[in-house]
């Protein structure tokens, strides 16, 4: 006997019901604004794209848009994310230092020398000390770009040689720290930099190997290139939109939070550290470049680093003012 409407509407019903959940396909956008060919786009994110697809089934993807195409230039890309502009974004945290004064905490000299070492000390303080800066968003990653040497057009491997320099630091909040080497800061934009050495606008800037190379090619302006300095770090974010986060399915998050913290930030960590390694490469191999490698001696090393301690004086001073009392409690448990 055929069943009757209704019937057959309850047996559908049932089936379903009794059907495994399938998540809906979603696609995540992605916005930077470094250029496609950037090292964290082809390590970082190029990553992230094929993890999502591997352990959706395909029901999770994500479209990067490089090169500030949902918005141009690094300043507002945390705002991006929260406004959600863009599902995810990539940014800068000195570019916006009263959102994450804690954070930058991390961006003066300490015991890290490299993104890896720098990336793992973050980790193991962000619930305790920063993860109240994050709230309005969901943490990808959290890393940094390790400023090992100063690209310059005169010697900067001694104070006496960088007295009255005019040097650009990784962010404002290193201005004691620069001021106590004898030196002179001055903010400017990476992208700004070539130029400004080429001008002489400025005499230095804090560097990595990756900027000396293409496609920086600091190389061609900077006379000299001194390592064994004072490492400073550019803290970098991915972050999530929340909404977006928490609108996806159990599924898609458990993806997500699978691949966020601790995975993607030391990912982020590779990238920089890779770069860094590559550059130093080319740098070491390629011959008739007009520059001089220079290694500060360990003499004059403490000798900065004296000075490091003292204009970290002044920043504590400076943060407490500002009711951020426990600045130098977050800065000794980075470098613990």
């Amino acid at each position: 006997m055929a069943l009757s409407a209704t019937a057959r509407a309850f047996v559908l019903s049932t089936v379903i019901a009794a059907m495994p959940a399938i998540a809906a396909a979603e696609k995540l956008t992605v916005a930077t604004f470094v250029p496609p060919q950037h090292h964290t786009n082809t390590v970082l994110f190029s990553w992230f794209a094929e993890e999502l697809e591997a352990r959706s089934g395909g029901t999770l993807s994500m479209q990067l848009f490089p090169a500030g195409q949902l918005g141009a230039g690094p300043v507002q890309q945390f705002k991006r994310a929260v406004e959600g502009v863009a599902d995810i974004t990539f940014g800068v945290s000195a570019y916006t230092p009263a959102i994450f004064p804690k954070t930058m905490l991390a961006i003066p000299p300490g015991k890290a020398a490299s993104s890896a070492e720098a990336t793992t000390r973050l980790m193991a303080v962000f619930d305790d000390y920063l993860a109240d800066e994050y709230e309005d968003v969901k943490v990808i990653a959290l890393s940094t770009a390790a400023g090992i040497g100063i690209a310059s057009t005169r010697d900067m491997s001694t104070l006496e040689a960088m007295s009255g320099a005019k040097v650009v630091p990784y962010a404002a909040l290193t201005t004691p720290i620069i001021e106590a080497m004898g030196a002179v800061p001055v903010q400017m934009p990476v992208t700004e930099m070539y130029t400004g050495l080429s001008t002489g606008t400025i005499d230095g800037a804090y560097a990595t190997y990756n900027n000396m190379t293409p496609p920086w090619n600091f190389w061609d302006v900077a006379s000299h290139f001194t390592v064994n300095v004072p490492v400073q770090h550019a803290v970098i974010f991915v972050v999530m939109n929340k909404e977006r986060y928490q609108g996806l399915s159990d599924e898609h998050r458990s993806i997500i939070d699978a691949l966020s913290g601790e995975a993607a930030s030391m990912k982020l960590a590779e990238s920089f550290d890779g770069a860094d390694a590559k550059s130093l490469a080319v740098m070491q191999s390629t011959e008739g470049k007009g520059y001089t490698l220079v290694e500060v001696s360990a003499e004059e090393r403490a000798r900065m680093d004296a000075a490091v301690a003292e204009g970290m004086q002044a920043i504590f001073a400076d943060y407490a003012s500002r009711g951020i009392d426990n600045a130098e409690e977050i800065y000794n448990a980075i470098n613990r």
